[in-house]
């Protein structure tokens, strides 16, 4: 398994606001790029007194509209850091972190995290899950009712969908009924996958949309049987709990989809962990 960038080759690339807005130029436009006013390339430079780049004919190019430092007064190489601390982290970054890190007051740092956190999952996107795919939900923050599928105050229900050896895939869902859950499944797993659940009544009629359907009975102590088992997003399940609990302490509802979204991003890419800050880095030349 590869390891994340030292923060040493981190500094040497980007020791500057001016170096990390060089990059962020030469990826989304580089020096080719031809002007929409004058149709020359070649020919841009920066300016002094604002985040942009000029052509000679007096157009202006904005690298950083359209990507999470848009309108941010904060330095650019604080944002690159940011984002440098979510890929070497397992747990996630809390917003005291990147207080105490960067330097800035809190309302920047909470900002900046959940800035960094919708990046991370508009990156990380959605892909259609097959081969033996393992689907369970959870519930997470609030207090247990004792009531499957009931959620307390302040308590969140999620489904989660984990291809064995590939990615996971999470909704926040209002409840565990059949019609919350079959609609996300059929959209995101292929009707060719094998889907391995637990013995939830909402999976039972999943073997009428063609998929290979198995499930485990949890309540009468069956975890395994052959193939069959939720032990991956079991897994999954365990890692946001332990951060929320020991990071973030709390998350509420409104947020949680943008957590999950970060730890679907980290989860994506756990077999490279060095290509996590890379991956962000490229994606900045095709921000929304």
């Amino acid at each position: 398994m590869s390891k994340p960038m030292p923060i040493t080759e981190f500094m040497k690339l980007f020791p500057t606001d001016d170096a990390c807005l060089e990059h962020l130029f030469k990826a989304r436009f580089g020096q080719a790029h031809e002007c929409s006013k004058c149709g020359k390339s070649g020919l841009w430079q920066r300016l002094s007194k604002m985040p942009a780049y000029t052509c000679s004919c007096g157009n202006h190019v904005h690298p950083m509209v359209g990507t999470p430092f848009h309108k941010s007064h904060t330095p650019l190489q604080k944002w690159f850091y940011a984002m440098y601390l979510f890929t070497t982290t397992r747990h996630g970054v809390p917003a005291k972190e990147l207080q105490r890190q960067l330097s800035v007051n809190y309302k920047t740092a909470w900002r900046m995290g959940h800035e960094i956190r919708k990046y991370l999952a508009w990156v990380d996107g959605d892909s259609s899950l097959g081969g033996h795919t393992e689907i369970d939900e959870t519930m997470i923050g609030g207090k247990r009712t004792g009531k499957r599928g009931r959620a307390a105050e302040g308590k969140t229900v999620v489904l989660g969908m984990a291809e064995r050896g590939g990615d996971v895939i999470t909704r926040v869902v209002p409840n565990v009924k059949r019609t919350s859950l079959e609609r996300h499944i059929i959209r995101k797993v292929k009707r060719s996958a094998t889907i391995s659940t637990d013995e939830l009544n909402s999976y039972k009629r999943l073997s009428m949309y063609g998929y290979k359907h198995a499930s485990v009975n949890h309540s009468a102590g069956e975890y395994v049987r052959g193939e069959t088992h939720t032990n991956t997003i079991e897994g999954f399940w365990s890692i946001i709990k332990r951060s929320i609990k020991g990071t973030h302490v709390h998350v509420s509802a409104n947020h949680l989809p943008k957590y999950l979204g970060e730890f679907e991003f980290r989860w994506n890419l756990r077999h490279d962990p060095a290509a996590m800050f890379p991956v962000l880095l490229k994606r900045l030349a095709t921000s929304r």
